[in-house]
């Protein structure tokens, strides 16, 4: 009996958490889901390891504090953000570009970046076709993983596009064929094409 109980506790332990790790991801912008996990079982003063949900518990908690506490201002952002997307994506169109992340899987709030992936075997010709339109960009670097044992670090441009920061991540055009893991669950990234894009806009 006394088994089941801890368990239940632990269960709950593991909600809180990520209820608590969600209000701070939407709330203070945090985007690292570890960060936001520990910050909140400080916060619930929860030191137990296995009190701690994994990312996809905490994305399921964003998702749900999203529809609860922002309702129709979330959709609508998220429709704004993604009509953004599917713009840059047509800006961009010569690196087939592919949505990913927060603004595809619906869990962005007002701090969310879009996320792009594009191909070109020479990051510069993403910066130069930006130059060539006058965009202003800030160069970054990306560390992804594309196996378990195996992590590969990808240059990027961020830049305004609309009222939305677009980040667009460059991979060799071979990298099409095989998306990096998620952070979240470890599976294969979702990526999705302007049509993808448009029919959830539609």
């Amino acid at each position: 009996m006394a088994k089941i109980n801890k368990s239940n506790g632990s269960e709950r332990a593991r909600l809180m958490v990520a209820q608590e790790a969600a209000r701070i991801i939407v709330n203070q912008g945090i985007r690292d889901y570890g960060l936001a996990k520990k910050k909140a079982a400080d916060r619930l003063g929860l030191t137990m390891r296995g009190a701690l949900p994994g990312n996809a518990e905490i994305e399921q908690a964003v998702s749900e504090y999203l529809q609860i506490f922002a309702g129709e201002s979330h959709s609508d952002l998220l429709r704004s953000m993604r009509l953004a997307a599917l713009s840059a994506m047509e800006m961009l169109a010569a690196f087939t570009p592919r949505l990913v992340g927060p603004v595809l899987n619906g869990t962005a709030d007002a701090n969310s970046a879009v996320n792009l992936h594009v191909f070109a075997d020479n990051p510069e010709v993403v910066a130069l076709s930006l130059d060539e339109r006058g965009i202003s960009y800030r160069p970054y670097e990306r560390r992804l993983k594309s196996r378990r044992d195996q992590a590969d670090t990808y240059a990027g441009y961020e830049f305004h596009h609309g009222d939305a920061a677009v980040q667009a991540t460059v991979f060799p055009v071979d990298g099409i064929r095989q998306a990096p893991m998620s952070p979240v669950d470890g599976k294969p990234m979702k990526r999705a094409d302007t049509r993808a894009v448009q029919e959830l806009i539609d």
